[in-house]
C-alpha cells in the first residue's frame, strides 16, 4: 500500500528548476489538480502573483539548507478559489529535488479573516471623519482581504426607490447612473431578494434572462451583498473583477456575508450622526445655515480676515410683505415661498459666500472678499431682483419685496455683534424708505 495516499496533507516534490515532480493524491483535494495534471507544472505558476517572490525566496533558502517548517502561501485552485497552504519542507541533495507537506489551512484563514474584518470595520466606524472616509477604509480593509481593487457601495432610499453612490472606485468603468432604481440592474435584484448575488463566466448561464444581459455589461467576476440594518436593507456593496486577476467563489461570498452586518451597521451610525450635526448647522427648511451654525462661522471668518487685513460684507434680509401669505394662504404657503426664497438667494452668491435663515423671514448673507459698499450693492440688487419675482401658490401668483442693510468689516465695526446691528439697522432704514 501506498501509505501517502492516507494522508490528509499533501506531499509534493519540485526538482531544482521548481518543476513538479511528483504529487500525493492528497493534492486534488486540495489543489483540485489530480497528481497528473501536476507533474511536470512549474510550481510558481500556481502560487497567486502577490506569492511569488516570496516564495522563489523561500525556495532558494530551502536549496541552501534551511529546513522551513512553517511557510505559508496562497495558491489558485483549478476552480480559481484561493488555498491558503501551510508547507513544511527541505532539500535533498542526494536526490536534488525539494520535498514538501502542505496543509490546507483554508478555512482556519477565513475564520482570521473575518474577526480581522471584524474589528478593523469596528474601529474604522469611529474613526472615519464622515461617510465617504468610512467607505474609503471599509474598501482598504476588504481590499486587503481579498483584492478588491472595483469597490463600490450603492445605498438605498426605499421612499422613493432611487439609489445614490457615496464611493465607487472602478478604473475601467464609470459610475453607474444615480436616481430611480433600474429594475434590471444587479444591484436592484440584490435588493429586492435581499440575498447575496456572485456572477462568474460558469454561473452567467444560470441567471434569469434578464439578468444575464446585465451581467454582459458589467464585470466578469461580480460580487453583491445586501447591506441590512435595523431599518431594513440600506444597500448592496459590491466588488468586481475585470479579468482572472482577482476571482470570485463561495470564500469571498461568505466573508463578505459574514461582515456586511457589521459594514450596514457602521453606514447607519455615521448617516444617523451627520443627520444629527446637519440638524445642528442647518435649517430644516430651507437647507441654509442655521443662525447658530452661522454665529459660528462668522466669528472664525472675522478672525481669518482680521489677521489677513481682509475685508468683509454682511447683508442683513427681511422678506417685504410675507405675513399675508402666511395669514391668507396658510403656514405650508409661508413655507413654500421660504424654501423658494432660499433657493434663489443662493443663485445670488457665490459658493464661499454663507447664507443663513436668521429666524422667521430674516436672512444674513456673508460675502468673503468684498471690498467696498458698491460691491455689496450689485449682489443686494441681485437679491432684489429675483425675491421680487412672483411666487406661485396653488396657481395663485404672490409678489414680495425684500428689505436690506449692509455692513461692512472693518468700516461699520470692528466684530460680529458691532456688524449685525449696523446692518440690522441699516435692513429697517431700507424698509421705511420703501
Amino acid at each position: 500500500m501506498n501509505y501517502s495516499d492516507l494522508l490528509l496533507d499533501a506531499l509534493c516534490i519540485v526538482d531544482a528548476q521548481g518543476c513538479i515532480v511528483s504529487a500525493s493524491p492528497a493534492c486534488e483535494r486540495i489543489f483540485g489538480y489530480t497528481p497528473a495534471e501536476l507533474a511536470g507544472r512549474q510550481v510558481l505558476d500556481l502560487v497567486i502573483p502577490e506569492d511569488r517572490e516570496r516564495t522563489r525566496d523561500i525556495a532558494e533558502r530551502i536549496m541552501n539548507g534551511a529546513l522551513q517548517p512553517h511557510f505559508e502561501n496562497r495558491y489558485r485552485r483549478k476552480d480559481g478559489s484561493i488555498a491558503h497552504i501551510m508547507w513544511s519542507a527541505r532539500w535533498s541533495e542526494a536526490d536534488q529535488v525539494r520535498v514538501g507537506l502542505a496543509r490546507d489551512i483554508t478555512e482556519l484563514k477565513q475564520a482570521e479573516s473575518r474577526q480581522t474584518a471584524i474589528y478593523a470595520i469596528s474601529e474604522a466606524a469611529h474613526a472615519a471623519g464622515d461617510l465617504t472616509d468610512l467607505l474609503r477604509r471599509i474598501h482598504a480593509i476588504i481590499d486587503a482581504l481579498l483584492g478588491t481593487p472595483n469597490f463600490l457601495v450603492a445605498l438605498y432610499d426605499a421612499e422613493d426607490d432611487s439609489v445614490t453612490l457615496p464611493y465607487h472606485v472602478d478604473e475601467p468603468e464609470s459610475a453607474p447612473p444615480i436616481g430611480p432604481l433600474a429594475p434590471d440592474s444587479l444591484i436592484a435584484e440584490v435588493i429586492r431578494s435581499g440575498r447575496e448575488l456572485l456572477v462568474t463566466p460558469e454561473l452567467r448561464a444560470e441567471l434569469p434572462a434578464h439578468l444575464q444581459a446585465a451581467a454582459e455589461i458589467e464585470a466578469r467576476y461580480w460580487l453583491g451583498v445586501p447591506l441590512v440594518a435595523s431599518q431594513g436593507a440600506i444597500g448592496v456593496l459590491v466588488i468586481k473583477s475585470h479579468g482572472d486577476t482577482s476571482i470570485y467563489g463561495d470564500a469571498e461570498r461568505e466573508l463578505l456575508q459574514f461582515v456586511s452586518t457589521q459594514i450596514a451597521s457602521a453606514i447607519e451610525r455615521k448617516q444617523m450622526l451627520d443627520r444629527i450635526q446637519r440638524m445642528a448647522q442647518y435649517d430644516p427648511l430651507t437647507g441654509l445655515v442655521s443662525r447658530g451654525f452661522f454665529h459660528e462661522r462668522f466669528k472664525a471668518l472675522l478672525g481669518a480676515a482680521c489677521n489677513a487685513g481682509r475685508n468683509m460684507a454682511l447683508l442683513y434680509l427681511d422678506l417685504d410683505r410675507f405675513k399675508p401669505i402666511n395669514d391668507i394662504h396658510g403656514h405650508g404657503a409661508g413655507d413654500r415661498v421660504l424654501r423658494l426664497a432660499a433657493k434663489r438667494l443662493l443663485r445670488c452668491v457665490r459658493e464661499s459666500d454663507i447664507v443663513a435663515r436668521y429666524g422667521g423671514d430674516e436672512f444674513v448673507v456673508l460675502l468673503r472678499g468684498s471690498d467696498h459698499v458698491n460691491q455689496a450693492e450689485i449682489v443686494a440688487d441681485a437679491i432684489r431682483r429675483v425675491l421680487s419675482q412672483p411666487f406661485f401658490l396653488g396657481g395663485k401668483r404672490v409678489t414680495l419685496g425684500v428689505s436690506i442693510g449692509i455692513a461692512i468689516y472693518p468700516q461699520h465695526g470692528p466684530n460680529e455683534q458691532s456688524l449685525l446691528n449696523h446692518a440690522d439697522a441699516a435692513m429697517y432704514r431700507d424698509k421705511q424708505a420703501r
